[in-house]
């Protein structure tokens, strides 16, 4: 799969700027970086578990593999990266699961709907038919953010703590969906 994303400059609603731009396997310093800067409740919700330290392993291992597997984006400020967010293709191609990470500082000024919305147009422009992303039901922050997204939201069918976010990539009109 092709990994190419145009870098773009958004200008947020607390006054400053970034650029969003791919995330290249190069980039697993300032990564660990912005996670430090992850507030605790932040990495809660992303993770879904506590997490003191990032697995670097893991890390690596997404970073290597995310350019067959889907697309991962950083939004990238003076003070480094403060948000990132990714999607990875499931077995069927046709689906892909998404998430979403800013550090508190930036949250709420407009980067996750951002960000959401560029997953979004390259997941479609790649053929992806589905998006889907596993939230904690406790997190309505994004929960709000999915369904302003037109994601469908949903209890997960095997644990009520969590909530299945969907949305269909597939043009208008599609008789398929």
């Amino acid at each position: 799969m092709e990994s190419f994303f145009e870098p773009v400059d958004l200008a947020c609603r607390n006054g400053r700027s970034v650029t969003i731009r791919a995330i290249a396997p190069s980039d697993e310093a300032v990564l660990l970086a912005a996670f430090e800067r992850l507030g605790p409740q932040a990495r809660y919700w992303r993770f879904m578990r506590a997490m003191g330290e990032p697995d670097r392993k893991r890390l690596r291992a997404a970073l290597a593999s995310i350019a067959e597997r889907g697309l991962a984006i950083a939004a990238v400020g003076d003070e480094g990266i403060v948000g990132t967010s990714m999607f990875v293709r499931d077995a069927d191609p046709s689906c892909c699961e998404f998430a979403i990470s800013v550090i508190d500082a930036w949250a709420g000024t407009g980067l996750g709907s951002a960000m959401l919305r560029m997953l979004v147009d390259a997941a479609r422009d790649r053929g992806v038919r589905e998006m889907e992303g596993i939230v904690l039901a406790g997190n309505e922050a994004m929960l709000r953010l999915a369904r302003r997204m037109g994601f469908t939201v949903t209890r997960h069918p095997d644990d009520f703590g969590l909530c299945l976010c969907r949305l269909s990539l597939a043009p208008s009109g599609d008789a398929t969906t």
